[in-house]
């Protein structure tokens, strides 16, 4: 036992296998020192909550508190970064990326309660979720210390932590059965490990948690309407609801539908490429209905300036700089192009696919009568050659004056 000079610890509990072990390891590792457990709700299976206190007391900690941060979480968090259209790599939802700071940002808050002065996850050496809490702590509390253990303990495999907590006669439901490693919140379930370890094998059953076999789900196609205000989903099917509740009324919709499934390789922010099976269906539906009035609404450069927000955000989240001023002033922009970005949108959901098939907005810049392929009195043909001349100026000037070599 050493003396680290740090006599209470807020960890960030789940009740898992990994921060079960970690609350009797700190108390032998720094010095006999109290461990308080936190935990943050954003939405993950209520069975994982049932009694999570009571375990954490019979794990050694000193209290344990349980913070309910789903709206926040959805409204604070997840509906920021829809406004940016963001996408890690072109289709990961960013449901971890998201949820993390706000756990670390929780954290914080806790230890100020308690008069903490250290912190402690039980994210491994090898993931983004060591930066991510660690860089909100550091935004937020830089006079807190940060205590990793993945990064310091011998304990490297499932066997050795169960071993650890049966030679404490510390209770755990953990087991060697479980194959595949989960994250789960309101906004999404992934799934890595096992058969997914190698990309040549194909997902099977297991690997998906949520949605239904887009080839089992039903003959019928289902139609939602989703009503945006701002660039925030603010109704289904005429139901005005808060953003929590619209994400779960889609959620089950569109999980019978097997909407919102991908299998990826993505390049984690340490340089190791990782393979996971995502399910965001709601997410996926909003995403939808979000991009269709924002085709309505903005010209092209806004477009195009929206997606390069999305693109940027993508990262940001990613890597964990929520607290940064880059993430700030990404989303002062992504606000402002939003503001008109109201309207109605019905999609219809088919075994997996989402389709954005009627929509409308006050501030729709489509107009029928230049649009249309049939006679109109508003548009003259003649104007297009004046404009396509001046367009493609550059390129005349530079070909009349290879002529002239």
């Amino acid at each position: 036992m050493q003396n680290h000079g740090i006599k209470k610890i807020v960890l960030a509990y789940s009740g898992g296998l990994d921060t079960s072990a970690i609350i009797p390891w700190l108390k032998e590792n720094y010095g006999g020192c109290e461990v308080v457990a936190c935990v943050v709700d954003i939405g993950q299976d209520r069975d994982d909550l049932k009694g999570v206190e009571q375990k954490a007391l019979r794990s050694g900690a000193t209290e344990c508190y349980v913070v309910d941060a789903r709206e926040e979480f959805i409204s604070d968090y997840v509906y920021p970064v829809l406004q940016t259209g963001a996408l890690y790599e072109g289709s990961y939802l960013l449901g971890t990326s998201m949820a993390r700071p706000l756990i670390a940002k929780a954290l914080v808050d806790v230890a100020n309660k308690v008069g903490a002065d250290a912190l402690c996850h039980g994210a491994t050496g090898k993931g983004n979720d060591q930066v991510r809490f660690e860089s909100t702590w550091a935004a937020l509390a830089p006079h807190l210390k940060v205590v990793a253990p993945w990064r310091e303990w011998n304990l490297r495999s499932r066997e050795a932590l169960l071993d650890y907590l049966k030679e404490r006669d510390i209770p755990t439901t953990a087991s060697l059965e479980k194959i595949y490693s989960r994250d789960e919140n309101a906004w999404h379930i992934s799934t890595e490990g096992g058969v997914l370890e190698s990309p040549w094998n194909a997902p099977n059953k297991d690997c998906w948690v949520w949605t239904v076999d887009p080839k089992e789900a039903p003959d019928q196609a289902e139609q939602v309407t989703v009503t945006v205000k701002q660039g925030k989903v603010v109704a289904v099917n005429g139901e005005t609801m808060s953003p929590f509740k619209c994400l779960e009324t889609l959620n089950a919709i569109g999980s019978k539908h097997g909407i919102g499934r991908i299998d990826i390789v993505e390049n984690r922010l340490v340089g190791i490429k990782s393979r996971g099976c995502y399910e965001t269906p709601g997410g996926t539906i909003m995403m939808a209905a979000l991009r269709g009035v924002e085709q309505l609404v903005l010209d092209r450069d806004s477009f195009k300036w929206r997606e390069q927000l999305g693109l940027e955000m993508s990262y940001v989240v990613y890597d964990g700089r929520w607290f940064a001023p880059l993430r700030k002033s990404l989303q002062a922009s992504a606000e402002s192009l939003a503001e008109e970005v109201n309207g109605e949108v019905v999609l219809e959901l088919y075994k997996g696919q989402v389709t954005a098939q009627q929509k409308k907005s006050p501030n729709s810049l489509y107009s029928e009568e230049f649009a249309t392929f049939g006679e109109d009195e508003v548009y003259d043909h003649s104007h297009a050659g004046g404009f396509i001349r001046l367009f493609s100026l550059s390129s005349r000037i530079r070909a009349l004056n290879e002529l002239k070599k």
